[in-house]
């Protein structure tokens, strides 16, 4: 079976190593980017450019975008030298920006009130995967959609993961992005911390790397205790909100700013008012579920306890 042809919208820190990883993976790649340095780069690579976004896409079966905003896509789509006008229905363009959910929806639409279809595609990982080829892939569309780029898309990651319909990828990314970049800001309020109240970087790094704090709750305490079912207390509500607040008074003594802290104590403080003091702290998911109007029973559950005790004796907290 021949390879597409590949239009690659959108060659900028992420999308050139991607484009270059088609062309070592023998996929003919026709390349657009304002910035001609971009264009040279991707020559150099084996690849071809291209004056327009729709020159681009002229013949090429999968049509790439990689680009930094949802005006940039409809522009590459709709604007002047567009790539709507070269597609057909022999061809699949493929979202891998990062956009709102809706703007995905709105996009997927655009193209299938033309008969025209898409796979939502983002990826998780930096630009040094994109180098490597590494990048997760987070594929939403339909089924033969997806196995029809999945050669491409593995030439550009290692990994794919199913996320259902067109949309599940943008959904999930936008989520993996907010706690990756939330946490971190704490990440940096932590380290501060430690070093204005006179420990050092090195000593922090030992410590949290052998607790919770580095190991993670989605590895860790959430698998073995909310999304089981289980809230009884391996470490209480009570005592995360008091040892919070003791890390906000030294921060406050240190002169050390912990907005992200801050934050999290008003959220154990919310716990303890609804009466979940003497739960487990990983009881603060159900009550954001509550917060935010979701049914009470948890929509996923584990059966069996994940990595319970990695360190041999209970974790630390």
């Amino acid at each position: 079976m021949s390879k597409d042809s590949i239009a690659f919208i959108g060659l900028g820190a992420m999308g050139l190593p991607m484009a270059r990883n088609l062309v070592k993976g023998g996929f003919a790649v026709t390349g657009f980017d304002l910035d001609a340095n971009a264009l040279d780069s991707l020559e150099q690579a084996g690849g071809k450019r291209a004056a327009s976004a729709r020159a681009a896409a002229e013949g090429a079966g999968l049509v790439i975008a990689m680009l930094p905003t949802a005006a940039h896509i409809r522009a590459a789509l709709e604007g002047e030298g567009g790539a709507l006008a070269a597609l057909t229905d022999a061809s699949l363009f493929i979202n891998m920006s990062t956009i709102l959910p809706q703007e995905t929806d709105a996009i997927a639409a655009l193209l299938a009130e033309r008969g025209l279809r898409m796979l939502d595609s983002p990826v998780g990982r930096s630009a040094m995967e994109a180098e490597r080829g590494t990048l997760l892939i987070l594929a939403s569309g339909s089924g033969p959609d997806k196995a029809r780029a999945q050669e491409a898309l593995l030439c550009m990651g290692n990994q794919i993961i199913d996320c259902g319909e067109v949309g599940g990828g943008s959904r999930v990314k936008v989520v993996n992005n907010f706690m990756g970049i939330s946490l971190n800001a704490l990440t940096a309020e932590a380290l501060t911390l430690a070093e204005a109240c006179g420990l050092s970087v090195e000593l922090a790094l030992q410590v949290m790397r052998g607790t919770i704090a580095g190991l993670g709750h989605m590895n860790i305490t959430y698998p073995n205790k909310v999304l089981r079912g289980d809230l009884s207390a391996g470490f209480q509500v009570d005592l995360a909100h008091k040892d919070l607040g003791l890390a906000l008074e030294l921060a406050s003594r240190s002169r050390a700013c912990v907005p992200m802290g801050s934050a999290a104590y008003q959220s154990y403080t919310a716990a303890r008012a609804q009466g979940l003091g003497a739960q487990d702290y990983s009881a603060i998911y159900p009550l954001m579920r509550s917060l935010a109007g979701l049914p009470k029973a948890l929509p996923y559950t584990v059966d069996t306890p994940v990595n319970a005790d990695p360190f041999g004796k209970a974790a630390a907290r």
